[in-house]
Protein backbone atom coordinates (compact mmCIF):
# COMPACT_ATOMS: atom_id res chain seq x y z
CA UNK A 1 0.00 0.00 0.00
CA UNK A 2 1.45 3.71 -0.90
CA UNK A 3 -0.02 5.75 1.07
CA UNK A 4 -2.13 8.95 -0.76
CA UNK A 5 -0.32 12.07 0.24
CA UNK A 6 -1.49 15.70 -0.88
CA UNK A 7 2.08 17.43 -1.59
CA UNK A 8 0.61 20.63 -1.21
CA UNK A 9 0.38 20.46 2.78
CA UNK A 10 3.64 18.78 2.62
CA UNK A 11 5.19 22.19 1.16
CA UNK A 12 2.50 24.00 3.53
CA UNK A 13 3.75 22.20 6.97
CA UNK A 14 7.53 22.33 5.60
CA UNK A 15 7.11 26.45 5.35
CA UNK A 16 5.39 26.02 8.91
CA UNK A 17 8.27 24.41 10.28
CA UNK A 18 10.95 27.11 8.54
CA UNK A 19 8.67 29.86 10.50
CA UNK A 20 8.35 28.12 13.67
CA UNK A 21 12.11 27.91 13.98
CA UNK A 22 12.70 31.50 12.43
CA UNK A 23 10.34 32.65 15.98
CA UNK A 24 11.70 30.33 18.28
CA UNK A 25 14.91 30.51 17.88
CA UNK A 26 14.99 34.64 17.86
CA UNK A 27 16.69 36.42 20.07
CA UNK A 28 13.92 37.63 21.91
CA UNK A 29 12.62 34.00 22.23
CA UNK A 30 14.85 31.43 22.90
CA UNK A 31 17.63 32.21 20.87
CA UNK A 32 19.70 34.17 23.55
CA UNK A 33 19.25 31.27 25.91
CA UNK A 34 20.19 28.56 23.17
CA UNK A 35 23.07 30.32 22.12
CA UNK A 36 24.49 30.58 25.52
CA UNK A 37 23.29 26.85 26.62
CA UNK A 38 24.80 25.14 23.32
CA UNK A 39 27.80 27.18 23.32
CA UNK A 40 27.01 28.61 19.97
CA UNK A 41 29.45 31.39 19.17
CA UNK A 42 27.75 34.57 17.04
CA UNK A 43 30.12 34.39 13.70
CA UNK A 44 29.06 36.96 11.18
CA UNK A 45 31.21 35.90 8.77
CA UNK A 46 29.35 32.70 8.33
CA UNK A 47 26.66 32.08 5.99
CA UNK A 48 23.55 31.01 7.17
CA UNK A 49 22.54 30.02 3.34
CA UNK A 50 23.70 26.17 4.04
CA UNK A 51 22.32 25.41 7.55
CA UNK A 52 18.95 26.84 6.10
CA UNK A 53 18.77 24.60 3.53
CA UNK A 54 19.38 21.69 5.70
CA UNK A 55 16.44 22.83 7.63
CA UNK A 56 14.31 23.42 4.80
CA UNK A 57 15.21 19.74 3.24
CA UNK A 58 14.60 18.15 7.02
CA UNK A 59 11.58 19.90 7.63
CA UNK A 60 10.18 18.29 3.98
CA UNK A 61 11.60 14.66 4.94
CA UNK A 62 9.76 15.18 8.35
CA UNK A 63 6.19 16.39 6.86
CA UNK A 64 6.55 13.65 4.25
CA UNK A 65 6.99 10.74 6.68
CA UNK A 66 4.47 12.40 8.70
CA UNK A 67 2.00 12.94 5.92
CA UNK A 68 2.68 9.16 5.24
CA UNK A 69 2.33 8.02 8.51
CA UNK A 70 -0.58 10.22 9.27
CA UNK A 71 -2.66 8.84 5.95
CA UNK A 72 -1.80 4.91 7.12
CA UNK A 73 -3.04 5.65 10.95
CA UNK A 74 -6.26 6.97 9.46
CA UNK A 75 -6.66 4.18 6.87
CA UNK A 76 -6.00 1.72 10.29
CA UNK A 77 -8.00 3.66 12.41
CA UNK A 78 -10.48 5.43 10.63
CA UNK A 79 -12.46 8.23 11.87
CA UNK A 80 -10.74 12.38 11.64
CA UNK A 81 -8.08 13.05 9.49
CA UNK A 82 -7.26 15.76 11.72
CA UNK A 83 -7.40 13.78 15.28
CA UNK A 84 -5.07 11.04 13.32
CA UNK A 85 -2.68 14.03 12.25
CA UNK A 86 -2.37 15.49 15.83
CA UNK A 87 -2.16 11.69 17.48
CA UNK A 88 0.50 10.47 15.19
CA UNK A 89 2.08 13.71 15.15
CA UNK A 90 2.63 13.59 19.33
CA UNK A 91 3.63 10.42 19.16
CA UNK A 92 5.87 9.91 16.36
CA UNK A 93 7.52 12.83 18.25
CA UNK A 94 7.20 11.23 21.71
CA UNK A 95 8.94 8.10 20.59
CA UNK A 96 11.16 9.14 17.91
CA UNK A 97 12.36 12.64 18.35
CA UNK A 98 12.06 13.31 22.86
CA UNK A 99 13.57 10.07 23.11
CA UNK A 100 16.76 10.06 21.29
CA UNK A 101 17.10 13.72 22.32
CA UNK A 102 16.76 12.81 25.73
CA UNK A 103 19.34 9.92 25.95
CA UNK A 104 22.14 12.28 23.47
CA UNK A 105 21.74 15.08 25.62
CA UNK A 106 22.02 13.14 28.52
CA UNK A 107 25.21 11.30 27.80
CA UNK A 108 26.32 14.68 26.02
CA UNK A 109 26.12 16.15 29.22
CA UNK A 110 24.06 19.23 27.65
CA UNK A 111 21.89 21.60 29.99
CA UNK A 112 18.30 20.13 30.72
CA UNK A 113 16.84 23.05 29.79
CA UNK A 114 18.84 23.61 26.08
CA UNK A 115 17.47 19.79 25.97
CA UNK A 116 13.57 21.27 26.94
CA UNK A 117 13.97 24.25 24.37
CA UNK A 118 14.38 21.86 21.98
CA UNK A 119 12.24 19.57 22.75
CA UNK A 120 9.97 22.41 23.23
CA UNK A 121 10.46 23.64 19.62
CA UNK A 122 10.45 20.44 18.06
CA UNK A 123 7.10 19.23 19.86
CA UNK A 124 5.67 22.91 18.38
CA UNK A 125 7.05 21.86 14.39
CA UNK A 126 5.80 18.56 14.24
CA UNK A 127 2.49 19.52 16.13
CA UNK A 128 1.44 22.45 13.76
CA UNK A 129 2.79 20.05 10.72
CA UNK A 130 0.79 17.54 11.91
CA UNK A 131 -2.37 20.19 12.51
CA UNK A 132 -1.33 21.23 8.40
CA UNK A 133 -1.77 17.96 7.28
CA UNK A 134 -4.73 16.92 9.12
CA UNK A 135 -6.83 19.72 7.96
CA UNK A 136 -5.74 19.04 4.42
CA UNK A 137 -5.77 15.72 3.72
CA UNK A 138 -5.55 14.17 0.15
CA UNK A 139 -8.00 15.05 -2.19
CA UNK A 140 -11.02 12.65 -1.90
CA UNK A 141 -10.42 11.83 2.15
CA UNK A 142 -11.78 14.94 3.56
Amino acid sequence: MVPEINYWAVLAATLASMLVGAIWYAQKVFGSYWMRAARVERNDDRSPVAPMIISLVAGFVTALVLAGAVYLSWDFYGGSYLVNGLLTAIILWAGLTAARFITHDAFEGRPRGLTLVTLGYEFTTILLMGFIIGIWPPAGLG
